[in-house]
């Protein structure tokens, strides 16, 4: 389902978290196009927490440290990849006032980015809003071969060390399916999501000012 917003809403960052705490969120046309308009698929995308799939050769890639991981340290440079065109999306649907909206978000500790470095190279990203107990991925870019799977993991080991119920993914693709990504029908979604929201998590389990080291994300996942 989706409503275009007309010129007389305002949409502020309260109006955008009330909106997520009701199984909604905005997307635009494309990133010419100023308006925005509300999503709620009937069939909503999620990873399980505690399904998680981590492929043997990407568990190698992320303990070997090849890349540095870290998180808002860079949320305009994730926002900025994550706007991107690519192959297979040649438009982007992060306009001005998505960019703006989310980075008000960010400013009050609701939305963060977790950054994939090499050297001192930004290759990959995501960056979500985090509510409650619940946690809306929003977008993830890669400029580098594993950089978008690398900083996923390591989001879902802290939202697991941070005491999360909830990883909301709006919709399945065919890459998030191989992290163990389902869709779940609209009603089941909001039992999912209310009980996500009662409590808090913590975003900062893992650290915030330091890069995270990979065996550490791993260790979230076997309890080592």
């Amino acid at each position: 389902m989706a409503n275009r917003e007309t010129a007389l809403i305002e949409i502020t960052p309260e109006v955008l978290l009330k909106a997520y705490a009701c199984g909604i969120f905005p997307m635009a046309e494309s990133a010419e196009d100023p308006a925005l308009f509300w999503m709620e698929p009937e069939m909503r995308g999620i990873i399980p927490l505690d399904r998680f799939q981590i492929a043997t050769r990407l568990a190698r890639t992320v303990r070997s440290d090849r890349f540095t991981v870290t998180v808002n340290r860079d949320f305009d440079g994730v926002l900025d990849g994550c706007a991107e065109p690519h192959p297979g999306r040649p438009r982007t649907w992060i306009n001005a006032r998505i960019r703006i909206l989310y980075r008000k978000l960010y400013e009050r500790r609701h939305c963060h980015s977790i950054e994939v470095y090499d050297g001192d190279a930004l290759v990959g990203g995501l960056y979500g809003v985090s509510l409650g107990r619940a946690f809306f991925g929003e977008s993830m870019f890669h400029r580098a071969r594993d950089a978008s799977k690398v900083a996923l993991v390591h989001l879902v080991a802290r939202l697991r060390a941070g005491g999360y119920k909830l990883l909301d993914t709006q919709f399945v693709t065919d890459h998030l399916k191989t992290f163990g990504a389902i869709e779940v029908p609209r009603r089941q979604y909001h039992k999912l999501l209310e009980a996500a929201l009662l409590g808090e998590g913590d975003f900062a389990a893992l650290g915030m000012r330091r890069p995270v080291a990979g065996a550490h994300a791993l260790a979230q996942f076997t309890g080592d």
